[in-house]
């Protein structure tokens, strides 16, 4: 059963933010499984997360969303309703989400990386779409993990898998669960959030797999900042590996005190946009 609970967040990016610190270069490595400076929020948030990602809840999510088949309308459009996510009370989210997607993209332009990978700089948060569709923040933010298997200690707040009932199930609670060893993340659910959304709403589309690694695995803490879950990794992910690593660098310290002009950029946005992507996207 899946149960709705109160919001813990005020908004979906409060978790980006409290990544962003979790993972900022200047960290002492002693630091990085500390987390006693977490608020009560984002503590809430994660063991709303942690207690409810299960195989029967992924499965339900698949079933219920996938492949998209709601509304279609253009990415700008989607990324611009994006911008009713943010509280504008927040000093540290102030700027509306279409702008902290340009500053990722122009940050991937300006260092000469190819127009697709810009592309997914501005498009890796579309899956927050998910906020629109009634999901509570524990099914559209938060690191992910696969589910099906034993989870993770390197895990953010680890301790609350205790509450899942897939901890104490026999298929699932071994190192493998009901996967085997290098069958590869295609073949392995992984937590429900907004990761999972964008892949599977431009999986079909002219982005290459190094994007759709990208735009699917940014929030994969355990796997590319922890080394965790590399007993189910295949050779191609392996491979992809070192792409996610990089565009993640870009996703945390993009943020700039420069406002990206949106009305400037659009253009070129958009003929990216129609370069890789249809006129109009299933969401």
């Amino acid at each position: 059963m899946i149960v709705r609970a109160p919001e813990p967040l005020q908004n979906v990016e409060e978790w980006d933010d409290y990544v962003k610190d979790r993972y900022r270069p200047d960290r002492a490595e002693d630091e990085f499984r500390d987390y006693s400076g977490a608020s009560e929020s984002i503590r809430e948030f994660y063991r709303l997360n942690h207690e409810q990602q299960t195989v029967d809840l992924v499965r339900a999510k698949h079933a219920e969303r996938l492949p998209p088949h709601g509304e279609s309308i253009p990415m700008w459009e989607a990324l611009e309703r994006l911008n009713t996510l943010v509280d504008a009370s927040d000093p540290d989210t102030d700027l509306p989400q279409i702008a902290h997607a340009l500053q990722t993209a122009e940050k991937i332009r300006s260092d000469g990386h190819p127009d697709w990978m810009q592309l997914v700089g501005l498009i890796h948060d579309g899956g927050k779409m998910l906020c629109f569709y009634e999901e509570p923040q524990w099914a559209v933010v938060g690191d992910t993990f696969p589910v099906g298997c034993a989870f993770s200690d390197k895990t953010v707040f680890s301790e609350y898998f205790a509450a899942n009932p897939d901890a104490s199930d026999p298929r699932y609670n071994s190192d493998l669960g009901m996967y085997e060893e290098g069958c590869g993340f295609d073949n392995v659910l992984m937590s429900w959030g907004h990761d999972e959304y964008i892949y599977q709403v431009v999986r079909d589309s002219k982005i290459p797999p190094a994007g759709l690694a990208m735009l699917r695995y940014h929030s994969f803490y355990p796997w590319h900042r922890e080394g965790a879950y590399g007993r189910l990794a295949s050779e191609h992910d392996r491979l992809m590996l070192p792409a996610v690593q990089r565009f993640n660098n870009y996703d945390l310290y993009s943020k700039s005190d420069g406002v990206p002009d949106v009305g400037e950029l659009r253009p070129y946005y958009e003929g990216l946009i129609a370069k890789y992507l249809p006129a109009k996207v299933r969401w």
